[in-house]
């Protein structure tokens, strides 16, 4: 997949709006009832990133990034400043934070992962652009430096392997894997003057 290993300018992506998208498949029968089903097995995040855009400078930082993905052909990291981290926002990642799988005294790759869990219900997420630097493990509740993570792709490769039944958990700060949902952007500077900021959407791309 075509995929630029940068970010997305942060003073932008800061002011932007989205979160994540769930599609659902919603049919309502002849007695009142419905039936529903999930079409996608997890969310994709959506973001406009217009409402960051504040300066002209601002607007020609973006259309210098959008050239250079050659708009919606590559794709790049955006931090989600709502859910960019494996632990509350206001907290600090631990090794503790996620559980990311059990030893079995064979495997050594883990990937990096994400829970969303409220009361019964919970799903898990996918990481795969974590953030080069911040990721913290503990095997068995006991942080170790004995792994190597990828920032490319968020598996975890330990230089040995957990023991059967050791719990692996990690920490992390990570991005969101998104990419241009269009292919122009349309900017009128008369408008813009006038505080009109102009749609620039981005969709997230799974991995």
């Amino acid at each position: 997949m075509n995929f630029h290993e940068i970010r997305f300018p942060l003073a932008i992506a800061f002011h932007s709006t989205g979160g994540p998208v769930r599609k659902t498949e919603i049919v309502t029968l002849g007695s009142g009832y419905e039936e529903r089903n999930a079409v996608w097995a997890g969310s994709r995040r959506s973001f406009d990133v217009g409402s960051g855009v504040r300066t002209l400078a601002d607007l020609s930082t973006v259309i210098a990034f959008f050239e250079a993905r050659r708009g919606q052909l590559y794709g790049f990291r955006f931090k989600d400043f709502t859910d960019c981290q494996s632990c509350a926002p206001a907290a600090t990642p631990s090794p503790l934070d996620q559980g990311i799988g059990t030893g079995d005294g064979h495997a050594t790759v883990f990937q990096l992962a994400k829970t969303y869990a409220s009361g019964a219900g919970s799903w898990t997420r996918t990481i795969p652009k974590p953030v080069d630097g911040s990721v913290r493990v503990a095997v068995g509740g006991v942080e170790t430096t004995g792994f190597v993570c990828d920032a490319t792709t968020g598996q975890v490769t330990f230089t040995a392997p957990p023991a059967n039944g050791a719990t692996v958990t990690a920490g992390f700060v990570f991005d969101c894997a998104v990419r241009f949902d269009t292919d122009s952007l349309s900017v009128n500077l008369a408008s813009f003057a006038a505080g009109e900021m102009t749609s620039i959407p981005l969709v997230e791309i799974l991995l």
